[in-house]
């Protein structure tokens, strides 16, 4: 694997800007967003939305019925090699073609002048839709792990505590939404802060409980049941391993989403096509080993199973609250310090929702610059503090209503929810396959390229997507029923069905894929 830099180490920071404004001109951009983030700042933005400590907890119970211990803590060890992949393609690519378009931009300048058009639009479609999907999972999880912590703190579901209905977590959540849409139209420096704020929290946060979860607990899983045993005994009537593994790639896989942030935010970076594919490989590499690491040590306090999953439990079924709170009130008593640990967690989701608005604020203005998306006029405007302001808001509005689905159903919302994590990695494939296809002579790389590995590395990430959205689309229970039906593919064929029909009844017509808008 070979990486380059361009320019020297003690380039004057105009000289930098120059050289990215520049950069960003050929590829037919004005600059328009302030340039205020530097690598530390873009790795802080993905690190924070990936945020391993709300990506674990929030999925924990899926993993915990479907797979058990086993294909969560070994599961983790196959997406980290294969998502590993998936990052570097996207970080040579990204080094390429340094736009807040990403991944739609480079599907563009990769698929050939033929095809460019229809696979900007669908890679762009998936990229959008995903990212909203992302926000409102987040934004919702952490709505309800707030319920099941004032639940906890009240008393518990077997003590009169109060549990909140399906609409007071709805208004919850439209409550955080606000919030970071509040915080999102902040200038950049200000966001920058709340990006490092938030990867501070990840880092110091995951540390803690790492250290305080098997120190507090009396009672430990052995080694042999963390690493060796499968919830086949789950009623689901899978009892096949090798399929309860696959089944538990879930929790790891959704835990680590959310890279490309790097990219959108990569017109507000300096030393953009340096910088941005080092912010997307050192938040995956750090957020894969803190993640396995927290993995493990929450999955070491898991010792019955059937009671952290049981709706009837004090924490109503939620698995890693009841976990927490039961080691904490064995050992002192009183379980607040298992809640004081859900709140270290909950903080950590919280920075996520902010930098999910982030990221699909700058995928928005891009898209619109590019005039893809419906009132691009109104999306692609930028406030005099050089912030998209308009798609800010536009972002939390969608949330917000694709949020209304859970209020028919949780089967409803998960699927939605599913796109967030297959959308987004089929958004993440599509260039990634087009460099390895029609740009396989052609493709021309920046500072940071894979050399002779590139396409080895490509064709892997291009395979793993291609097994997931198999996999993703399987039956979770047998016999499959209405209340078990997994509407994954559903969800995400509805997606392309729907961008392949808008591109033949209107959008072929006029979208040529990204825009120029500087003069020749």
């Amino acid at each position: 694997m070979a990486v380059s830099r361009s320019g020297e180490a003690g380039v004057a920071a105009g000289d930098t800007a120059d050289a990215d404004r520049a950069r960003l001109h050929q590829l037919g951009y004005k600059q328009e967003l302030k340039r205020g983030l530097s690598l530390m700042s873009n790795f802080a933005f993905s690190f924070s939305i990936i945020s391993v400590m709300a990506g674990v907890t929030t999925t924990y119970n899926g993993g915990l019925r479907y797979g058990g211990p086993a294909s969560m803590t070994l599961g983790w060890l196959v997406v980290a090699a294969f998502n590993g992949c998936v990052a570097l393609s996207m970080a040579e690519i990204c080094s390429a073609y340094p736009t807040s378009g990403g991944l739609y931009y480079w599907s563009a300048k990769l698929a050939g002048k033929k095809w460019a058009p229809l696979a900007s639009w669908v890679t762009g479609w998936f990229n959008i839709v995903g990212q909203w999907a992302t926000t409102t999972s987040t934004d919702f999880s952490l709505a309800q792990l707030v319920q099941v912590i004032v639940l906890l703190g009240t008393g518990g579901a077997n003590g009169g505590g109060y549990m909140a209905s399906k609409y007071v977590v709805l208004a919850i959540h439209g409550f955080f939404l606000i919030l970071h849409g509040l915080i999102n139209s902040l200038p950049i420096r200000w966001l920058s802060w709340f990006g490092k704020l938030g990867a501070f929290w990840n880092t110091a946060g995951a540390f803690t409980l790492v250290i305080l979860i098997p120190t507090v607990a009396k009672e430990r899983a052995s080694t042999k049941f963390i690493f060796r045993h499968f919830n086949d005994d789950n009623g689901m009537g899978v009892h096949g391993k090798a399929y309860i593994l696959a089944l538990g790639l879930l929790t790891s896989q959704y835990s680590l989403l959310g890279y490309d942030t790097s990219a959108h935010m990569i017109e507000e970076t300096k030393n953009a096509d340096w910088s941005g594919p080092m912010g997307i490989i050192t938040s995956v590499a750090l957020s894969t080993t803190f993640g396995w690491i927290f993995l493990v040590s929450l999955t070491s306090i898991v010792t019955d199973i059937p009671y952290l999953l049981d709706p009837a439990n004090d924490a109503g079924g939620y698995a890693v609250a009841q976990a927490l709170y039961t080691a904490f009130d064995r050992r002192y008593g009183s379980g607040v310090g298992g809640l004081v640990c859900v709140g270290i967690v909950a903080v950590g989701i919280f920075f996520a929702g902010a930098m999910c608005i982030a990221s699909n604020s700058r995928m928005g203005y891009a898209f619109s610059r590019d005039r893809a998306m419906p009132f691009s006029h109104v999306w692609q405007r930028v406030s005099k503090n050089e912030v998209p302001l308009n798609v800010v808001w536009l972002s939390a509005a969608v949330a917000f209503i694709m949020a209304f689905t859970s209020l028919g159903s949780l089967v409803a919302f998960q699927a939605m929810v599913s796109i967030s994590t297959l959308g987004q990695y089929i958004a993440y494939a599509l260039p990634i396959f087009f460099r390895v296809t029609t740009a396989r002579k052609s493709f021309v790389p920046g500072p940071f390229h894979l050399g002779r590995y590139g396409l080895f590395i490509g064709w892997a990430a291009v395979l793993w997507v291609a097994f997931l959205t198999v996999l993703f689309s399987l039956p979770v229970a047998y016999p499959v029923a209405q209340d078990n039906l997994n509407y994954t593919p559903v969800a995400v064929g509805g997606v392309l069905l729907l961008s392949l029909a808008a591109w033949v009844l209107n959008a072929r017509f006029w979208f040529k894929g990204p825009i120029t808008n500087v003069d020749s």
